[in-house]
């Protein structure tokens, strides 16, 4: 007899549900997210049948209960949500959202519908350990980002002149001179050879001169706190200066061990082959892509998970075409940066590029077209698992030969 099974993810619970050939049900139950519940539920589908021969059909295609469900033996099949939503008109006149619901209609469209659909095949070591990092990075750079931002409306507000010294305020010398010189007052007898010794014991590049930068710290205004309100924000800048030295230090460390691992990955060395891609960028993308071609049958399919791909719909005499939300964001902020940045160093891409913006497209627009065009070449290199050749890109050559 064969089996299919449901599964709705929760935050905190997991609705499974288990249909026959007939799609009849033949069990369903809740566990909870946790190790002995993930456990439980191994556990009592083992009871209809082995792992290999019982297909789950989920909604996404990534987390702890997926993990926990390939490695256990079961072929998991994402379904998309839009999918989901679609087909419950299918099955109830009122189209409500319920979780046992839900785990009911997942395992009846894989019951019906299955050979649409891909299944999942373990990700290897390497990749979830690249995966890992990447992600782990990305979100230490957001966190960067937000305590920067946090430290310059402060300094703005009692220091203006320690953010318009430097460029970058979360940069380490700049992090370094708030330490150094926390308010106005202990910058008061900062002189051009006080500033230089300052520049020189912190290694700064040189691109400016100490004279140059006193001159940004002079004329910057003036904050109108008083003293005792700057000493007490004193205290808060030099905390938020701790935090954002170690997370920069963190995102150092890590963008050094993910540009080893990507170069040591067949897939990482195709993606890092593509213009201006370089390490931690094709990092991104490979991280998303995985090691699995048949993940992605089609470049359609790349496109549309990576959001480059605009949505058409018709009915009757009407027809749309809409930005693509459904996505794996990640992908998409990966694969837009490295298309943005081929544009430096493609005179293809470049062509492409330009023509959008003369169609009337925005910047995001240009580089989602850009993207969509690169997808296609990049889906085959990483299908057939060879290195960009620019001889090989027929448009590219074709417009080289043209100019």
């Amino acid at each position: 007899m064969t089996l299919t099974v449901g599964v709705d993810w929760g935050n905190e619970a997991h609705a499974i549900c288990v249909l026959d050939e007939r799609g009849e049900i033949i069990d369903r139950f809740e566990t909870k997210h946790t190790r002995e519940g993930l456990a439980r539920m191994l556990r009592r589908l083992a009871k209809r049948g082995e792992p290999g021969e019982l297909p789950v059909a989920v909604e996404r295609p990534s987390g702890l209960l997926i993990d926990t469900l390939v490695e256990a033996g079961h072929p998991v099949v994402p379904i998309h949500p839009n999918v989901v939503k679609a087909s419950r008109p299918r099955y109830a006149a009122v189209n409500r959202k319920s979780d046992p619901g839900d785990a009911y209609l997942l395992a009846d469209l894989l019951r019906t519908d299955g050979h649409r659909f891909h299944r999942l095949r373990p990700l290897s070591d390497e990749i979830k350990a690249l995966r890992a990092l990447v992600r782990g990075r990305d979100d230490l750079v957001a966190e960067r980002v937000a305590l920067a931002n946090q430290l310059r409306a402060l300094l703005e507000s009692y220091w203006p002149g320690a953010v318009a010294i430097f460029a970058d305020i979360d940069s380490p010398i700049a992090l370094a001179f708030v330490k150094r010189y926390p308010t106005p007052n202990s910058a008061a007898r900062l002189g051009e050879k006080r500033l230089a010794s300052f520049m020189a014991r912190h290694a700064y590049c040189g691109r400016r001169s100490p004279k140059e930068l006193l001159d940004r710290l002079r004329s910057a205004p003036t904050g109108l706190a008083s003293d005792t309100e700057a000493e007490a924000k004193r205290h808060v800048a030099l905390a938020l200066v701790a935090a954002l030295e170690t997370v920069v230090a963190s995102i150092r460390t890590l963008s050094s061990e993910i540009e080893h691992a990507v170069a040591q990955l067949p897939a990482g060395k195709v993606v890092m082959s593509f213009p201006r891609a370089g390490r931690i960028n094709a990092a991104q993308i490979v991280a998303e892509l995985g090691d699995d071609p048949g993940r992605f049958p089609t470049e359609a399919s790349l496109a549309a998970q990576a959001g480059v791909a605009p949505v058409t719909y018709a009915s009757g005499k009407r027809r749309g075409v809409g930005f693509r939300w459904a996505a794996n964001k990640r992908l998409r902020a990966a694969i837009t940066a490295w298309a943005a940045n081929s544009r430096f160093s493609s005179p293809w891409a470049k062509d492409i590029y330009a023509r959008a913006r003369k169609r009337g497209c925005d910047h995001p627009h240009a580089v989602r077209i850009l993207a969509r065009a690169w997808i296609r070449v990049l889906w085959r290199c990483w299908k057939d698992g060879v290195a960009y050749d620019p001889r090989r890109h027929g448009a590219a050559s074709r417009l080289a030969q043209a100019v």
